[in-house]
């Protein structure tokens, strides 16, 4: 496996922001079961989900955790052309009154549609405990993926900050971001995450991820990625040094 190959992995899930989920059937043995699911990722780069607890694939869980997420390029041509990656994982549910709430603050930025049936509806966070991936970024790009998550350095009071700030202070730079990227313009976005690698944008009830130039280990590399991306022209790729 190569760091290229895991970093392309990583960035796809970063990217996308529904999957199929496979379980195991309950009802009927030895059949996996696919489940259409959102998710973003938490604080150590796991999927994290909302399920309802009388839907089937969470009765499949509680008796069997292990599963896999698909996830594909969205608005592929040419599916077998596009990037796709099938992680396998463990199901764990979160119940930890702390864990609950710094989940349903993440989950909620991403999906805040979500807080409605949530507060009136039986429904927990699951994380996604990654054991494997396997990933195809291609046509001969196949590769084995061991070590796919990559931990946010900013997730919790930094990245609500940073978030925050832009939001209610950069409106205009958002918007440039949305142009530069030929993301759909058709209501404001809203940031609504942070990471080293990139950010995620809200447009509607869609989420986009875009790639910082390099990648960002600290507040100030954030802030000066941001403000390049402000001022560009034209989206710079990962060889353009940070100005």
């Amino acid at each position: 496996m190569s760091v290229k190959a895991a970093k392309h992995a990583r960035e796809l899930l970063l990217k996308e922001y529904q999957g199929v989920l496979s379980t195991h059937s309950k009802a009927m043995p030895g059949f996996p079961f696919g489940s259409v699911v959102p998710y973003c990722l938490d604080a150590e780069g796991r999927p994290l989900i909302l399920i309802s607890r009388i839907a089937q694939h969470t009765h499949n869980l509680q008796k069997d955790p292990r599963c896999s997420l698909l996830v594909g390029e969205r608005g592929a041509e040419d599916v077998q052309a596009a990037g796709r990656l099938t992680l396998l994982a463990e199901a764990r549910q979160i119940s930890a009154a702390d864990e609950v709430d710094a989940a349903a603050s993440r989950y909620y930025r991403y999906f805040p549609q979500a807080a409605d049936y949530h507060s009136t509806h039986d429904f927990d966070f699951w994380r996604l405990e990654p054991v494997r991936a396997r990933f195809i970024g291609g046509f001969g790009a196949i590769h084995w993926v061991d070590h796919l998550v990559l931990a946010n350095a900013f997730a919790g009071d930094a990245e609500i900050s940073m978030i925050e700030h832009m939001n209610s202070d950069h409106a205009n730079a958002i918007a440039h971001y949305v142009e530069l990227a030929g993301l759909p313009r058709e209501s404001a976005a809203e940031m609504v995450g942070i990471d080293t690698e990139g950010f995620h944008l809200r447009i509607g009830q869609t989420v986009h991820w875009l790639p910082f130039p390099t990648s960002c280990n600290n507040p100030g590399a954030v802030r000066q990625a941001l403000v390049q991306l402000a001022r560009a022209e034209v989206w710079p790729t990962s060889g353009d040094a940070v100005a």
